[in-house]
């Protein structure tokens, strides 16, 4: 038998009309008509800039985690330290690079990409590389933590929690989910 083919089939399709009908502080929302099989379709969406996640695993296999206020969830979550792309044109790497320093005060000498995940692709165009940093070092920043951030609470945990976790339904931070899970089986 042979294996199939699981890679997402990207299509030009042909927008008919892109309307920009709330422009918001972080994300947009777009209404599109396009063509699809003949047939014409209106969907909204959030336009998203794109995001990066790190999974920071030290020499104890632990991995950096944040606490952090997530309003549209009302709850404080755990996740690992994650950012926009929000800097036109900047390679995931460096914007991986900056948030795991703003965020955990981190810094590492080897990345590796993991994966790429798209969050909501029924209402979202976000897209989120997730990498795996490790060789850490404490670092200093002159980064001021506002909002959210300012009383972030951070921590190691061992990696074999951190997947525990997800599977007895603990952790629910889909981006942190699918990252952990991934360093994970990209260890054994």
């Amino acid at each position: 038998m042979t294996p199939r083919d699981l890679s997402d089939q990207h299509r030009d399709t042909v927008v008919l009309d892109s309307e920009r009908i709330y422009r918001g502080a972080i994300w947009d929302v777009v209404r599109e008509r396009f063509d699809y099989n003949g047939e014409e379709l209106s969907r909204d969406f959030v336009d998203h800039p794109g995001a990066v996640s790190v999974v920071a695993l030290n020499e104890r296999d632990e991995i950096m985690m944040i606490r952090q206020y997530r309003h549209a969830i009302r709850a404080i979550d755990w996740e690992i330290p994650a950012g926009l792309l929000d800097v036109p044109g900047e390679d995931p790497l460096i914007c991986a690079k900056r948030e795991l320093l703003e965020e955990a005060d981190l810094e590492a000498s080897e990345w590796r990409h993991l994966t790429r995940l798209n969050t909501t692709p029924g209402g979202s165009n976000e897209s989120t590389h997730i990498f795996l940093a490790t060789e850490l070092t404490e670092s200093v920043h002159d980064y001021v933590r506002t909002g959210e951030e300012a009383d972030m609470e951070r921590t190691w945990v061992p990696l074999a929690d951190a997947v525990q976790a997800i599977l007895s339904g603990e952790m629910t931070n889909q981006i942190s989910v699918t990252a952990i899970l991934a360093a994970h089986a990209s260890r054994q």
